[in-house]
Order: C-alpha cells, then structure tokens, then sequence
C-alpha cells in the first residue's frame, strides 16, 4: 500500500469532508472504511442544516457556522445535491429570544403564531441530498489524489500501516474502537413521499407526539421523525411509519394524498457529551491518533468545521 501522510478512518460526511480538508492543506489522504459511503448512516440522513439535539457550545456554534457558509458556498458552485432551503419552524414552548444557533445562519426571523403554536422562525439554510453529495465528496478527493479503501478494522493501531497520523471518523463503530462508553445509537426513522410541488421545509420539533419534519427534495419529500437514543436495531415498525405520515399530514395537508415511495431507518453515531474532537493523549508514541465522532443527527450541519478543526490538529507540527 503506498504510503499516505493521514489515514482517516470511516466513510461517512464527517470522514469525508476531514479527508478533503486535509487533502486541500497539501496532505496525502487515504480513507480506509468498512462499508460503501453510500451503505453509511449519512446516506440516510435527511440532511438539512440544524444542529439537531446538540447542545449549546461555543465550539459547535463555531463548526455550524464554518458549515453553513462552506455549503452555501457550495450551493453557489452548483455542487450537486446541494440547495438553499427556505425554511418554517413552528414552536410551542415561550418563545424569549433566538435560539442558540441562530447567529449561524444569519437571517432568522420571529413571529407570532396562533395556538398550539406561540412562534413561527423563518430562515434559510442549506439542505443536502446525499445520495448525491457523498458521491461528490469521494470523486474530489479521488481527484485530488486520494483514495478510499474498503478496509475492516478491529483495532484502531492496524491503521497506522497506513500512515503515521490516524483520524477516528467511525462514528457509532468508535465505541467499541476508541473503548468510548458515552457512545450510543439514536435510531432514526423517515419516510420518503413523491413531492406534491413543495419548496419549503417544515419543522415541529415540540410535538409532543415525536419529531416532526418535511423536508422537499428534487424527486421526493423526507417525512421524519423519531430519535431513540440507545435503541440500536433498525426493523420496520409500521405503527411507526403511519403515525410519522399523520403528523407530517397535519403540518403540510398538500401531503395527504402522495404515495409513499419508501422508509430509512439509521442509526445517529451519538454521544453523551457531545462530539469528541481531540488528539487521544493516550494514542500510541509512533503516531498521532485524532478523534472526529459523536455527531449524533448533526454529521452534515458540523462536518465543515469540524474537518477544518481535526485537520489543524493532525497536521499540526
């Protein structure tokens, strides 16, 4: 195997993105990863920007905000599967003030609403189709010179045959390779319906039925959600499905009548405490180990700024 300056381990946004942002600041870059980039749990993730279950943290503030701009920049470019989305979020608690990561995205607006509901946020931010978008990633880094190799490891110290710096972006898989008990799946359920002409994304995350979100795409509308921190199988549940299907109805009736084209169920890499991002002080003397996992239902909203942020560790002297 020809040698590489960094070896990132996983496949997934976070990887990804780490693995270009490395490669763009003149490393040579291979990615080892268990499965496809499309068999990832990114491939499921409906994919808009919002920091979904983070916790409010200078440091996260600063990745999404670092990852809208990059994908707004993106959206400009005319990367694929990238869009601006304009947005709707209903609210039902005392609406104060903006929301922590309100100053991310810019152009956020308050207003009132009428019962159930107290406020309506109106704001733009970007949305990504990833059945689109991780193809883009690896033929970037494809062609900048880096590889992606299907790789299995059972022990992070197998990668350094690779390269003496290793980035952890295993995402769930770092609990039992990083020996992180705080790690957890969040298991997420969605559905996918034909796109009855809607351009605006939805949101009602206080319902106090589960997670409610309709996100539009080109082809398609995702209808979510749940997230089940610490159920870890990803079976079918067709009461599941029906009651994710009345809830996104009741919030957008143009989707009363669309036929229902399929459902994803993944698993959120998250973890307690929030994303670990650091060089291990414990990692072995021949190298530098990094650690990128934990992201939870935010991969995509923070892997901009989290890859600038691992790769100023990794490639620092």
């Amino acid at each position: 195997m020809t040698a590489a300056d960094v070896v990132v381990v996983g496949a997934g946004v976070v990887g990804l993105t780490t693995a270009l942002a490395l490669q763009r600041r003149g490393a040579r870059v291979t990615v080892l990863t268990a499965d496809d980039p499309a068999d990832t749990v990114s491939a499921v993730a409906a994919a808009v920007w919002y920091p979904s279950h983070a916790d409010e943290d200078p440091r996260v503030l600063r990745w999404a905000r670092e990852t809208y701009t990059e994908l707004r920049r993106q959206c400009a470019d005319g990367v694929p599967g990238v869009v601006d989305r304009p947005t709707r979020m209903w609210l039902r608690r005392p609406y104060a003030a903006p929301p922590w990561w309100a100053d991310a995205c810019g152009d956020l607006v308050a207003e009132p609403a009428g019962a159930p509901y107290t406020a309506l946020l109106r704001f733009t931010v970007p949305a990504v189709e990833m059945t689109r978008y991780l193809p883009w990633l690896r033929q970037q880094l494809e062609a900048g010179g880096g590889r992606v190799v299907r790789r299995r490891l059972e022990r992070l110290v197998e990668a350094y045959d690779t390269a003496p710096t290793v980035v952890n972006a295993t995402g769930l898989a770092a609990g039992r390779l990083a020996d992180d008990p705080a790690v957890h799946p969040a298991r997420g359920h969605l559905l996918l319906v034909a796109n009855p002409g809607l351009t605006v994304s939805v949101r009602d995350e206080d319902d106090p039925a589960g997670i409610t979100y309709v996100h539009p795409r080109r082809h398609d509308v995702v209808l979510g959600g749940t997230y089940q921190p610490g159920v870890g199988h990803t079976r079918p549940d067709p009461q599941e499905a029906a009651a994710i299907r009345r809830r996104c109805v009741a919030l957008v009736p143009q989707l009363a009548d669309v036929p229902v084209l399929g459902e994803r169920i993944g698993l959120r890499p998250a973890r307690h405490g929030g994303p670990r991002v650091e060089v291990d002080p414990a990692g072995p003397s021949a190298g530098r180990l990094v650690h990128a996992y934990g992201h939870g239902g935010a991969g995509v909203t923070l892997s901009w700024g989290c890859a600038a942020e691992v790769a100023d560790l990794a490639l620092a002297p």
